[in-house]
């Protein structure tokens, strides 16, 4: 399923970005890719790191990310990706209610390939360790950028209020099927 981001109104941002990608189910695992195009020294990009590693307030710079979450369930998890390689997974009660670090990762390589005016990433995400194969699931995709100048635009598939917020539930709007029996798995619910 292809998917395209878009800027909540921010006068002060770069224009000239597109961000774009494909989101698919494959067995117990959800395939996300994400392409920004544009220029690219409009942007503060986090530098590479040799060892990537699970870190906090990934938002706080350029970062991608992902919401997911079984269509019968008011639990999700939000999932954050640095170009630097760092990461983390959260998992929520409801609504930006019990926020808490997912414990079932402890580690989640994905592949970046940045190029002078672009940057491709891609990352197989074992969902079936947090979602039941027979459970559908919604998705929301969205991306922060960090401007040179320090200003941030929150790019998301819609933007359902009057300030960027990508936990909205009406956010997630991707929706993919459930593909087979329950397997073990640790998931809230």
């Amino acid at each position: 399923m292809n998917f395209t981001l878009h800027p909540f109104a921010i006068d002060n941002f770069p224009s000239g970005f597109r961000i774009s990608g494909i989101v698919t189910r494959s067995r117990g695992s959800l395939l996300i890719s994400y392409e920004l195009r544009g220029n690219l020294t409009k942007i503060l990009l986090p530098e590479r790191v040799q060892s990537p590693e699970r870190k906090n307030n990934l938002w706080q710079e350029t970062c991608f990310e992902f919401f997911v979450a079984s269509t019968d369930s008011s639990c999700y998890w939000e999932i954050n990706l640095s170009p630097s390689g760092d990461w983390n997974v959260y998992a929520f009660d409801d609504c930006r209610a019990g926020m808490r670090q997912e414990t079932a990762f402890t580690s989640l390589p994905f592949k970046i390939e940045r190029q002078s005016a672009s940057i491709l990433l891609e990352l197989a995400f074992p969902l079936d360790t947090i979602i039941r194969p027979e459970q559908s699931v919604e998705l929301a995709v969205s991306a922060v950028l960090q401007g040179s100048s320090g200003q941030f635009g929150y790019w998301a598939l819609t933007h359902c209020g009057l300030t960027p917020d990508f936990h909205q539930r009406e956010s997630f709007l991707l929706k993919l099927p459930a593909y087979g029996p329950a397997v073990n798995f640790s998931a809230c619910a």
